[in-house]
């Protein structure tokens, strides 16, 4: 697997170095298009007309060494994945949940993960920085380990349409990043499996959501909630994944088409 930094933090940080206005858009639209009619950078998510937060954070992922954390989870990845071919370009961006109506995190979250094509398309693995979310140098590594893996997935299986398909993902990619999933005992683990079964092969968007995110993000989208936690979905995935020993490597290979 072929596997290289894009630098976009410093791209980013000086687009807030233009005072916010038209100017500072125009800007932003000629640096991720190249003045060509198409994308050039993956920026669409970032926004651009944010407030000093996203410079705060931008500064802080910059003095962090957050893309040299992000250069060596890429060396570990393509020596993990070194029988799978392909190539892809990853990149750090930031997306603005903290303040302000340009991004809402649980929907462009659900798209960055299970929807949109169009990254995947063009080689890049866009790893979302969320400006409400605390950053260190081992949260780096994870998401860029977790976005690696999710890509190649999505890439050999296409996007999942069903709950089932959604869960079997996002268990797979804790497992390959090492990450530390939402943690529920074992009485509402039970209870949440209870809840979801039925659901598993659902494709109905709103009842998905729900499932995997919980009722309090249901409720801030508008989408009928089912009685469970926060990130609910994601806590059985992570689990199951565990259970089955999903997280071998041979089999997170196999699961990428490996022979």
């Amino acid at each position: 697997m072929n596997l290289d930094l894009l630098p976009l933090l410093q791209v980013q940080r000086e687009l807030y170095e233009i005072p916010l206005g038209w100017a500072r858009f125009e800007r932003y639209l000629d640096v991720m298009t190249g003045g060509t009619q198409d994308i050039v950078l993956p920026l669409a998510v970032m926004n651009p007309m944010g407030k000093p937060h996203v410079a705060a954070l931008l500064d802080g992922l910059i003095a962090l060494g957050a893309e040299e954390v992000a250069a060596a989870a890429i060396v570990e990845a393509r020596q993990r994945l070194a029988r799978v071919d392909g190539r892809l370009r990853v990149g750090l961006v930031v997306a603005d949940d903290a303040q302000g109506g340009w991004t809402d995190r649980y929907l462009t979250e659900t798209s960055h993960r299970f929807e949109s094509m169009g990254d995947l398309e063009r080689g890049w693995v866009v790893v979302l920085c969320w400006t409400g979310k605390a950053w260190s140098r081992d949260t780096v590594r994870d998401e860029v380990l977790a976005t690696i893996y999710r890509t190649l997935y999505r890439q050999r299986h296409g996007s999942p349409r069903t709950l089932r398909q959604m869960m079997t993902q996002e268990g797979l990619v804790a497992a390959f990043a090492g990450l530390r999933p939402p943690t529920l005992d074992a009485e509402e683990l039970a209870y949440t499996r209870e809840v979801i079964l039925p659901h598993l092969d659902s494709t109905h968007f709103p009842t998905v959501f729900a499932c995997l995110y919980g009722d309090e993000a249901a409720h801030s989208v508008g989408y009928p909630p089912l009685g469970l936690s926060p990130r609910a979905g994601y806590a059985v995935a992570f689990d199951e994944t565990r259970e089955g020993e999903v997280a071998a490597e041979a089999v997170l290979l196999r699961s990428l088409g490996d022979a």
